[in-house]
């Protein structure tokens, strides 16, 4: 019975050390763009099994403590906040923007872009490629004063100078190209890789794209989407591990103590 209620109060301070450091990742990624909070899930261990069930008359168990059973990503949308910024884009909705190094491919809710070396396109900051679709190979962004960026992610550029079509007309506008967002069958299986970016898993599934409507998510222009972590839910997450934790820290002791009196009986 001792070595059962300390194995129980050691796989306890065990755990809510790990929910700790679960709850406070999540509040120093309060103000991260696009940052996923994570959640701790418990599940209890074997039970040692007293006595069998039998008729009229339940089994005898005495359970050996608990263990971590998941951490999973939440990924409710975080508050999309206004910039000013042209290069800053968010998705309001489900979906992510899919970048590569040139040689791996990632996933990222961060919108936050810019241009790359030769101002001819977009790129993360950290200097990822994101992928479009019907890129146009004649113009890019060094010959545009200005861009913007629809819903459906179509990047419209404002020429530096206009187009005369040679019937009297001029065409001051040319269609860049277009960001696709991609989604998943359960996006709460990507895994976390760093640097506000996800790499596909057994559990997330294959990516999904929707050439008509450009995924589940509309894209907005001039803004970023913050952390969906709640501070409020954090500290009362937090005050609770801490309790729990304590609790757990006593079951060590207490258990530590009726050791300590058997010792004695001896004297």
């Amino acid at each position: 019975m001792l070595l059962r209620s300390l194995g129980s109060g050691v796989s306890g301070l065990k755990n809510f050390q790990t929910s700790l450091d679960v709850i406070g990742n999540n509040i120093s990624n309060v103000s991260t763009t696009g940052y996923k909070k994570a959640r701790i899930n418990f599940e209890d261990l074997f039970n040692n099994n007293i006595q069998g069930s039998s008729t009229n008359k339940n089994a005898v168990q005495v359970g050996l403590g608990a263990q971590t059973g998941s951490i999973d990503n939440i990924v409710t949308n975080g508050v999309v906040n206004p910039t000013g910024n042209p290069y800053d884009v968010a998705i309001n909705g489900e979906g992510y923007f899919q970048v590569t190094d040139g040689t791996n491919t990632y996933y990222t809710r961060a919108g936050d872009l810019k241009l790359n070396t030769a101002g001819t396109r977009l790129v993360t900051s950290q200097g990822m490629q994101i992928t479009m679709v019907n890129e146009n190979t004649t113009y890019d962004l060094t010959d545009c004063s200005a861009f913007t960026i629809n819903g459906q992610g179509e990047i419209i550029g404002t020429l530096n100078n206009a187009i005369d079509n040679g019937d009297g007309t001029t065409t001051s506008s040319v269609n860049l190209g277009r960001i696709e967002v991609f989604t998943f069958p359960n996006p709460a299986g990507l895994e976390k890789i760093g640097n506000s970016l996800f790499q596909p898993s057994q559990a997330s599934g294959n990516y999904r794209v929707d050439p008509t409507t450009n995924g589940q998510g509309k894209i907005v222009q001039n803004a970023l989407e913050g952390s969906n972590v709640d501070l409020t839910d954090e500290m009362t997450a937090l005050i609770e591990a801490q309790r729990a934790y304590q609790a757990n820290a006593r079951t060590v002791t207490t258990a530590d103590q009726i050791l300590q009196e058997l010792v004695q009986l001896k004297r």
